[in-house]
């Protein structure tokens, strides 16, 4: 029944018949004949049909939630059965949002110094893609803000918390002062990220609170692209102080300014899903992150 139930995911994914038979390996005609063999086991219609796929019925958004329960679990028990029988190896799939990618090294070096036969793979979202991923299963963690918006049924643990730099020319407007308010920031024309993604609400949230707005005169959904801009000392913009640090962005060329009034901090966590038992790489990359925390909150 677990085969069944991962062609029931894959559709859910792909919402299109054939690309969901291509991404289990099999025909279409398997995949119907599988879906349909999992409605009558179940009794009820979970698929509407037509010429293409149409949707779920309510009963098979039901099943939706039940198959990535169980599948979950499957998974899980068997890396735990396998890391009984051999060191800890695999693949561990972690999302983290744009803002919190250079600092993906801090679990990944360590965890691999104790398991180097675990591998991992990365991948770059927004933060509300990092829990839609979870939910469907697509990513075992994610690295994403734990806090200011809602983030669904995960579990959390806290790495460090996240404040603001303005980066500009030494030249520059403010580029010769120690501090910056985040009034001012609002004058200084930006290179930020797209809305869509969290950390730019965060910094468009602020500036309201101060009566300004963001006006930038770039935009972009790529951190490298602002900081190629940035680095060239003739663009600014607002970024995380430890991406900033993390990445080398303070130079001769390019002042990182604290924002103050106000103090502007959230908390960027590990999330992973809210399930019992953890499977044993999960766990071991919790345990990592748990000891990690305290050195990256300096």
């Amino acid at each position: 029944m677990i085969d069944k139930l991962e062609l029931l995911l894959a559709l859910a994914k792909e919402r299109h018949f054939g690309r969901a038979a291509e991404a289990c390996g099999v025909t279409q005609p398997t995949m119907s004949t599988g879906l349909k063999q999992l409605e009558e086991i179940l009794g009820v219609m979970l698929v509407q049909r037509g010429s293409r796929f149409q949707g779920f019925t309510p009963e098979g958004e039901r099943a939706l939630d039940w198959a990535r329960r169980i599948v979950g679990d499957a998974r899980a028990m068997r890396d735990e059965i396998n890391g009984l029988k051999h060191q800890l190896s695999g693949e561990i799939r972690i999302a983290a949002i744009p803002t919190a990618l250079g600092m993906v090294a801090s679990l990944t070096t360590p965890f691999r110094a104790r398991h180097p036969e675990v591998r991992f793979s990365i991948r770059s979202t927004t933060s509300s893609e990092v829990l839609g991923l979870l939910e469907n299963l697509e990513v075992d963690a994610g690295l994403t803000y734990i806090e200011n918006e809602p983030i669904g049924k995960v579990r959390t643990i806290p790495l460090y918390n996240e404040s603001y730099r303005l980066l500009t020319a030494p030249d520059g407007m403010f580029g010769d002062r120690e501090t910056v308010t985040w009034k001012e920031v609002g004058q200084v024309p930006l290179c930020l990220l797209t809305p869509d993604m969290q950390n730019r609400r965060i910094i468009d949230r602020a500036l309201r609170s101060v009566g300004a707005e963001a006006t930038p005169t770039l935009t972009s959904n790529s951190l490298l692209v602002l900081f190629t801009h940035v680095k060239t000392g003739r663009w600014a913009s607002v970024m995380p102080a430890k991406l900033a640090e993390t990445l080398g962005l303070s130079s001769d060329k390019v002042r990182s300014i604290p924002i103050v009034d106000p103090e502007v901090n959230y908390s960027i966590g590990l999330v992973i899903p809210q399930r019992d038992p953890m499977t044993p790489l999960i766990a071991a990359l919790v345990n990592v992150a748990r000891e990690v925390a305290p050195t990256l909150q300096s």
